[in-house]
């Protein structure tokens, strides 16, 4: 690729400051100050201020989404873009997240800049296990767990079931909850269904990616290896 290609798509500058950051000496290949803006390089050869180009095969992260903040792009408010090096927003591709959680939710969120990737997880014919724990406003009924494993729990406003959930009561208002699909407030609204309204929400796991083994504090990210998903 061309330099100046390389800067703009990985939201370093626009193709036409390029030259600029070169004449500056802010970019080298290969451990040699670049030259000219049409130079051709790969990008993992690439250093911008000293620092190689950024996730140059494809950007996958891991946030630990606090409490309050939107995943939107266009929505009031603090949103969890706002929790990233504004250069990634800058990249070619856009970054997006992979699904979403309400405001109100905290957890577990994947971003990528990889449109196959939030197909990958999020395509309905995956089914890729996702993990909730919770705290209710009320007792919840023990027979709520075989409830949510029957695949017969039919949410209002939906025309088909639930998929099977699995459900672990972990004290008399708290639990633990696997989802197989990703509907619309499911965990709040399946609860909801059986007298037991949420109060607090946290996605802990996605697949095979727990929270508690990535180590981050509620607004912390660090890059994944998508091949956990394969």
């Amino acid at each position: 690729m061309r330099l100046d290609a390389i800067l703009s798509r990985f939201g370093y500058c626009s193709r036409r400051e390029a030259a600029q950051w070169i004449k500056r000496g802010r970019v080298s290949v290969g451990g040699v100050p670049a030259k000219s803006p049409s130079a051709k390089a790969a990008p993992e050869d690439v250093l911008v201020d000293g620092a190689p180009v950024e996730f140059p095969g494809g950007l996958y992260v891991a946030l630990h989404k606090p409490l309050g903040c939107t995943c939107s792009h266009r929505e009031e408010g603090e949103l969890v873009y706002d929790l990233l090096p504004q250069r990634w927003m800058e990249r070619a591709d856009g970054v997006s997240t992979v699904g979403r959680l309400d405001k109100e939710t905290s957890g577990l969120l994947l971003l990528t800049d990889d449109g196959s990737f939030v197909h990958a997880l999020t395509s309905p014919k995956r089914h890729v296990p996702k993990v909730y724990e919770f705290d209710c406003a009320a007792t919840i009924p023990p027979e709520a767990v075989e409830l949510f494993a029957s695949g017969e729990l039919m949410l209002h406003g939906e025309t088909t079931p639930c998929l099977p959930a699995e459900l672990e009561i972990l004290g008399e208002r708290s639990g633990r909850l696997t989802l197989h699909e990703g509907r619309y407030h499911q965990v709040r609204r399946m609860l909801a269904a059986v007298g037991a309204p949420v109060l607090r929400l946290e996605r802990t796991a996605i697949g095979p990616l727990k929270l508690e083994s990535l180590n981050l504090a509620p607004g912390e990210w660090v890059a994944i290896d998508p091949a956990i998903f394969a």
